[in-house]
């Protein structure tokens, strides 16, 4: 796409997204650039290439709501392999230990599970794209450098065990759901399982089933929806700015006079409840994202007519 081109009049949306293995969630937004010939189009919460599911993507003015929606809570389906270690903790990287997992009963692997379960310091994974001294993690893996990563308070709010397999006699899955708070790396769960029972472990499989109130039910192929988005009319995988601000947030709705006011930057009366509220005016225009300060409400972020970028 040029950069000359003036981007194509599409409404601001959130695109939920059912990404498939093998994209980077930059290839997932590219796409989505593409076949919607917008530049503006950004997701909420990276995924690994290996993992498939659930990327929020929001276009134009929606991209206003992704750093609020990448603070939700996330459920995500996955397979541990218990015996062996990898240098990313995922199928992907090179296999750096190998100990046989055979004398490892059920009741071992779902206790080592529970460990993981509750307030955590947890390692992020070295192989990651959290940043060391400006650089990401994954560039000095990468450039052979040796460093250790800070542990980060994350919440582990369950683990649901449904199988545990033995996929040789030395190798044991265990397929999972786990809901956690963001920023939690499963593939640190699994290392450090396989670490509490002295086998070593990793990612074989990692689906994001949920983030916040979105799910994978309600999300396509990255092109499916961004041609509903281009379409005549919003189709599956896609929800219009006041619909998606609607569902994270409470909504606090406006007379005409409130929403001529707040579009002005004027303040309106306080909501009477703490926190974000999506305040929406006639029409199911979505004016601005507010919040209580005192007795008047004021604008965290606006939304002006007609802002698509």
């Amino acid at each position: 796409m040029s950069p000359k081109k003036p981007d194509a009049d599409v409404p601001p949306s959130l695109l939920l997204v059912d990404k498939p293995g093998g994209m980077t969630s930059h290839d997932v937004v590219a796409r989505a650039r593409r076949v919607l010939s917008v530049r503006k189009v950004g997701h909420a919460g990276t995924l690994d290439p290996m993992a498939t599911g659930l990327l929020v993507l929001g276009v134009g003015a929606a991209t206003r709501l992704l750093g609020h929606l990448s603070g939700s809570d996330k459920t995500y389906d996955a397979t541990v392999r218990l015996g062996r270690t990898t240098v990313t903790d995922d199928q992907e990287g090179e296999v750096t230990g190998t100990t046989s997992a055979a004398g490892v009963t059920d009741d071992d692997v779902r206790a080592a599970l529970a460990g993981q379960v509750g307030a955590l310091q947890q390692v992020p994974s070295s192989v990651s794209a959290v940043k060391v001294d400006g650089r990401r993690s994954y560039d000095r893996v990468r450039a052979g450098e040796e460093f250790e990563l800070a542990a980060r308070s994350v919440t582990v709010h369950r683990i649901d065990v449904h199988r545990v397999r033995r996929a040789t006699p030395d190798l044991v899955d265990v397929d999972v759901t786990v809901c956690c708070s963001t920023g939690t790396y499963i593939r640190a769960i699994a290392r450090d399982v396989g670490a509490a029972l002295g086998v070593g472990g990793h990612l074989t499989a990692l689906r994001r089933t949920s983030s916040g109130p979105f799910a994978t039910d309600d999300a396509r192929p990255v092109e499916e929806a961004a041609a509903a988005l281009a379409g005549p009319g919003a189709g599956p995988g896609v929800l219009s700015l006041t619909e998606a601000a609607r569902r994270v947030f409470p909504a606090r709705e406006l007379s005409a006079e409130e929403a001529v006011a707040l579009g002005h930057g004027q303040r309106v009366p306080a909501t009477g409840a703490a926190g974000l509220h999506a305040a929406v005016g006639p029409g199911e225009r979505l004016v601005a994202l507010i919040e209580d300060s005192g007795r008047i409400a004021r604008v965290a972020v606006g939304f002006p007519p007609g802002s698509a970028g």
